[in-house]
Order: C-alpha cells, then sequence, then structure tokens
C-alpha cells in the first residue's frame, strides 16, 4: 500500500501511508486512537473506498470495492466484535455469505463441516464444526473467525485487537498459533495496543501518526518504550514504572476500613436476554456476590467478558434491580435507587460503551461534559440552563482533560475514542464524588490516552475517592488495584494480586488447576 490517502469530510483520516508486508510475517500495525490504523485496514479489505494511492498484491494492482472482492484476493479479516451468530453452529457460521450459501444452493454440510475440522487439524486450531457457537467460550469464538478466513483460502489474515477479550492463558496460546500460521506461510497483520504482545509475536512493526508513517522498524531491533515515544511522540511514564514502584503506590492509598463506601452482601441479579422479536426471557446473571469498598481505594474486577460484568455494572449505575442482597452507598440501601438517586448520592459511573451509555453525540462537547449538573447551580436550575456557564465549565474541561477539539461548541460525536472517553470522564468527575464505578476505562485507547486516565485514577484515590473498576485487562489490574476480585460464570472470587492466580481464576481455576470459582 503506498500513498493511501482518505478524508472524511474536513478530516484527514489517512495522508498518504504506506504499509508493505511481506509473505509469512506478522507485522503489527501501531498508533495512537485516530492515527489511521483501522482506516488503512479497512481499505485494505474493501470496507472502505479510499481517495487516492496504490495497493499491489504479489505485484498486481488490485481496487477493491467490497470484502468479498478482498477475499477472492486471499485477504480475511478478524474484527475485534466477532461477527458470529451464537444461535447457528460452528459450521453455519463458517459457510454463511460464502460461495457454498448463495440463494437457491443448499449446502451440504457434513462435508463442510468435515472440510473445516480437518482444517483445523492442519492449523492446531481444534473446534467442533457442529457445536453451537452460543457455547463457545470467547476464545473458541475467536478460533472460528480465524478458521472461517483459512476455510475461505485467506493467505492474509488482518487481526483486530485480537487478545482484547481472552484470558492470559488464551493470549499466549493464540500468539503461539500465529507463528505456527506464519510459518506455514501466511501473512499476519495485528492491529494491537499491547506492546509486550507486539514484542513476544511479530516480525516487523509500522507505526502511523496522524494519518501518516512514522517508521517501520524490525521488532528484534526496537522497545516497547522506543515504539510508545513513535505512537505519541514523547516519552510515556507507565512504561517505565516497575511494579515494585506500582505496588509501593498502592501501599501508600488512604482507607478507613471502619467504614465501606461501597458494600455489596449476598447480591443476586437476574438480566434480560431477548430471544425472539416478541418476547425476553430472563437468565440469572449474579450470585451471591459480596464485597466492600473503602475511601482512598482501588478495587478491580477481572474477568473475560462475559461473565456477568455487565450486570454488575447495570447494578451499581441503577440501570438493573437487584433480586435479592443488600447493595448499600455510605450505609444507605439502594437495592432500588435509579441512576439519578445514585448520582445524588455521590457514586459517578464510566460506562463501558462510551457511546451508548456516555456520551450524547448529537449534543457538544459542553453540554457532555456539564451533562450530570444540569439542573443544580452554577449551570442552572430545574426551569432554566444558564448557556455562558455551560460553556465557560466546557472550555475549562476540554483544558484540563486534554480534549482535542476545536471548542467545547463541538459536537461530541465526531470524537476519536480517546478524546471521546476523556469528555465521558470529566462528566464523571465533575461533580464532588465519594464512588466512582469505572467499566473498562481504557478499553480500545492507546498508551498516551491510557497513562492519562491510569494517571486520573491514582489522583482520585489519593483523594480519597473509592473506586470499583471493572476491567479485561491484567496490566490495568497490576497498575491500578490495591485488591482483586474475578469474576466468573456471575461469581466473584477475592484472589491474590498476581499475575498468575488472576490469570488462572478468569479461567476459572487456581494453581492447582482446580476449579476456583
Amino acid at each position: 500500500m503506498t500513498g493511501v490517502r482518505k478524508s472524511f469530510g474536513s478530516v484527514a483520516a489517512l495522508d498518504g501511508a504506506d504499509f508493505y508486508l511481506r509473505h509469512g510475517e506478522i507485522h503489527a500495525l501501531l498508533g495512537e486512537n485516530g492515527a489511521g490504523k483501522s482506516t488503512l485496514m479497512n481499505i485494505l479489505y474493501g470496507l472502505e473506498l479510499r481517495d487516492g494511492g496504490e495497493i499491489l498484491i504479489d505485484g498486481h494492482p488490485v481496487d477493491f470495492q467490497t470484502p468479498q472482492d478482498a477475499v477472492a484476493e486471499g485477504l480475511g479479516m478478524v474484527h475485534q466484535h466477532f461477527k458470529l451468530v451464537p444461535r447457528l453452529t460452528v459450521i453455519e457460521n463458517v459457510i454463511l455469505g460464502g460461495k457454498d450459501s448463495r440463494a437457491f444452493r443448499l449446502p451440504d454440510l457434513e462435508t463442510s463441516a468435515r472440510k473445516l475440522e480437518d482444517l483445523a487439524e492442519t492449523y492446531g486450531l481444534p473446534i467442533s464444526a457442529r457445536d453451537r457457537v452460543s457455547n463457545l467460550s470467547v476464545g473458541e469464538q475467536q478460533r472460528v473467525e480465524i478458521l472461517r478466513s483459512l476455510y475461505f483460502g485467506a493467505r492474509t489474515l488482518i487481526l483486530d485487537e485480537p487478545t482484547a477479550s481472552l484470558t492470559p492463558l488464551e493470549v499466549r496460546q493464540l500468539l503461539a498459533k500465529l507463528r505456527d500460521l506464519a510459518r506455514a506461510g501466511t501473512s499476519i497483520i495485528i492491529i494491537t495496543h499491547h506492546l509486550d504482545e507486539v514484542m513476544e509475536s511479530a516480525d516487523r512493526v509500522t507505526v502511523l501518526r496522524s494519518g501518516s508513517n512514522v517508521g517501520t522498524l524490525e521488532a528484534s531491533e526496537t522497545s516497547q518504550l522506543e515504539l510508545a515515544r513513535m505512537m505519541v511522540g514523547r516519552d510515556v511514564g507507565i512504561l517505565t514504572q516497575s511494579d515494585a514502584i506500582r505496588d509501593q503506590k498502592v501501599d501508600q492509598s488512604v482507607k478507613d476500613k471502619n467504614r465501606p463506601v461501597l458494600r455489596l452482601s449476598g447480591v443476586d441479579a437476574s438480566s434480560r436476554v431477548a430471544e425472539t422479536g416478541k418476547e425476553t426471557v430472563a437468565r440469572r446473571g449474579l450470585f451471591d456476590l459480596s464485597l466492600e469498598i473503602h475511601p482512598g481505594e482501588i478495587v478491580a474486577v477481572a474477568g473475560v467478558e462475559g461473565n456477568g460484568q455487565a450486570e454488575l455494572e447495570d447494578v451499581l449505575s441503577g440501570f438493573l434491580e437487584v433480586d435479592q442482597g443488600e447493595f448499600a452507598i455510605d450505609g444507605k440501601d439502594c437495592t432500588t435507587c435509579s441512576p439519578e438517586d445514585l448520582l445524588n448520592l455521590g457514586a459517578g459511573y464510566i460506562p463501558s460503551d462510551r457511546y451508548r451509555r456516555g456520551l450524547i453525540g448529537g449534543l457538544s462537547v459542553a453540554v457532555n461534559v456539564s451533562y450530570d449538573r444540569i439542573g443544580e447551580a452554577p449551570v442552572g436550575n430545574r426551569f432554566w440552563v444558564d448557556s455562558k456557564e455551560l460553556m465557560r465549565l466546557g472550555d475549562r474541561a476540554v483544558e484540563e482533560y486534554s480534549i482535542a477539539v476545536r471548542g467545547a461548541g463541538e459536537l461530541a460525536g465526531t470524537l476519536s475514542g480517546g478524546n471521546a472517553q476523556r469528555v465521558v470522564i470529566a462528566r464523571a468527575l465533575a461533580k464532588e464524588l465519594r464512588l466512582l464505578v469505572a467499566a473498562q476505562p481504557t478499553r480500545g485507547l492507546d498508551v498516551g490516552a491510557i497513562e492519562f486516565i491510569w494517571g486520573l485514577l491514582e489522583e482520585q484515590r489519593s483523594r480519597g475517592l473509592a473506586t470499583l473498576l471493572i476491567t479485561t485487562d491484567l496490566d490495568e489490574v497490576m497498575a491500578l488495584s490495591d485488591r482483586v476480585y474475578v469474576m466468573y460464570r456471575g461469581r466473584l472470587s477475592e484472589v491474590p494480586r498476581d499475575r498468575e492466580s488472576i490469570g488462572l481464576a478468569m479461567g476459572g481455576a487456581n494453581k492447582q488447576g482446580e476449579e476456583s470459582l
């Protein structure tokens, strides 16, 4: 790919970007949020049309108009959010949309299943073709996505954040399998923010910044520090801190053990899952949850997505009622509290889905950062809003949180992921808080944005704020938490604050290899 350009309106997402992939290599693509990584790969896969530049595959120019064009040329893409239908079997998902499932043709599922399982055995990616996808773990679902691309003859794989939802053990297994695929001749592109995984698995690394190339390096000749510096244009502090320094920060946190800010005791809750367009069915989401958080303490709830974190987030933000048990903030019963009630009790909320629950894209940055304060001084009262004060607070938040916008009047829906998350956090911290629920606060963000957000959470801890951190990121757990719980199949278990114990518990086992949750 040479001189690739792409603009969205007046915003240049790519400004003459280059990317060169060799046969049988693993090539990592790095950059800050908004640097152009996903846009470049979406163009390569036919999801976006380029404005300029050239793409050559094996020396031949190509012009992909659709993903089907890319698949026909031997490309496959595994998206961060899998494109699988849970109710269908593995083989039904694999052939869905392929040439074997065109209109007026009945696919031979048995033949296709045997072909898939032979392929799985060849590449060391074991899977049962007849299993229903809804019964598979996240790691197994990712295996299906990779096998689907190989099934249709992919010689080049594009993986977007492939380890985002995996346990540490699954990450190691995946990286080993990718090395095997590369040795067998498959070319692999990884879009990731995890620099340690880049150093472990990649042959070469390309870094983008502001839509242009910063450089391409041999992974064996660089370091995490150098790559982070190339990404953000400066040294990144979180990469220079040892685990001992982080542990010392944790030990210095101020706690009042006699009076918990948040207390959960024996909490059960159900979530409602849509089964058809006409009805929903209830299922148990949380089982007998108990924990306490004290002032000046960050307590992490780690785990692989889909084990009850979403239900816990909903309970603590007032979107899901507790079936039984106790949920209290500063001793006040909150089992029936609405989101507004929790806000008035001093609870702040950073949602896991910043766009669905954290922002109103059609409103300005100023309104978004002040939204929790509308209806009270100094923004106004129940009957009117002081627009000048609203804008003043917005401008202050833009400066304080380093939100990259032309002004606080800009629409929040136009922001990149990192800047959108800064707006969400600015809103959550706009009021005096007793408790902060931070769900996946750095998911999908680059190393510079992560450093900024971790610094904010540490600063709030030093001021005595109690924080519940719900995260799938083991590095985040180790960097910030005072104590650690792991959530597995809707249950909580407190575990020692070390990587091995946490990683095993995320998969439902302890150091003896026994099921622990």
